[in-house]
């Protein structure tokens, strides 16, 4: 069996094993952050304020070195990173349940219905969901709930698009009809036959989803306008690095880094995903 597994794993394209590696890396760190953390992320240390890393003529104590604070950056990047992915992870699920649930509407009703849908996705791709953001975190202030919540609406109407493309075409298809044909109620073919058959579309539009919202979130943060302190995340890291990138570079450099591998490999995976489930592309 072992044996069976790493044979399949070495079938894998070599950036697609880095990219699920580092995937892994990344959600152990975010699991277990309480315990791999050093320091509490909000203990202040003025004296060690603006430390280099280790490496860089620093001090071992703090392996990534100190913010303007003296906060330890290894210990703010570890909880940055569940923050980040917690954030990420809630949005994508929301947006999928939004996105999926309206495309089967769409499918399923027609008519009126499915214009009043598709009039909500064209209008929701029209504007950029940027502008969006900013207006209702402006207007209606900040906090973790509202800004997972806002998230959620990311992305939604790509997903609706291709669930109720999809749903029409299993529609067409001998085995809906056979089921309808049995008087299976339409709630039972959609959740029990027609999900399962498309949901592996779905869950590589999740994937293609996932690295944006951690775009977004980090660009949002960025600007002051996504987590707040004392909270931490990784746009929020980058946000307050970005005045010390010439005295202490390595404040930015960290989470900075983080995003782009991170995104890099959900990315990779996705694509590898995507290859690999659509039958069309065999």
């Amino acid at each position: 069996m072992i044996n069976q597994c790493l044979k399949e794993w070495r079938r894998y394209p070599w950036l697609v094993r880095v990219g699920i590696v580092w995937i892994l890396m990344i959600l152990v760190v975010a699991i277990l952050a309480d315990s791999l953390a050093p320091y509490t992320f909000t203990s202040l240390d003025l004296k060690a304020r603006l430390s280099p890393p280790a490496w860089i003529s620093g001090n071992l104590k703090h392996l990534l070195g100190t913010d303007e604070l003296g906060r330890d950056v290894l210990s703010r990047l570890i909880v940055s990173i569940r923050v980040s992915l917690l954030i990420a992870a809630a949005s994508t699920v929301i947006s999928a349940v939004i996105g999926v649930s309206l495309g089967l509407l769409s499918a399923h009703f027609r008519g009126w219905v499915e214009q009043g849908i598709l009039i909500l996705v064209d209008f929701q791709a029209s504007i950029p969901f940027m502008i969006i953001a900013l207006a209702v975190l402006a207007f209606f202030g900040n906090s973790l709930p509202l800004f997972i919540g806002l998230m959620g609406f990311y992305g939604w109407e790509r997903m609706a698009r291709i669930t109720r493309g999809l749903t029409l075409a299993a529609n067409e298809q001998g085995y809906a009809s056979a089921v309808y044909a049995l008087g299976a109620a339409p709630m039972r073919v959609y959740l029990r036959h027609i999900l399962p058959n498309i949901a592996s579309s779905i869950i590589v539009s999740m994937t293609l989803t996932f690295p944006e919202v951690i775009l977004l979130e980090s660009g949002l943060s960025f600007l002051g306008l996504g987590v707040q302190p004392p909270m931490t995340s990784l746009g929020n890291m980058v946000g307050y690095g970005r005045e010390y990138v010439q005295s202490a570079p390595w404040v930015l450099l960290a989470p900075s880094s983080i995003i782009v591998f991170t995104t890099f490999s959900i990315s990779i995976v996705g694509d590898w995903l995507r290859d690999r489930l659509d039958p069309t592309l065999r």
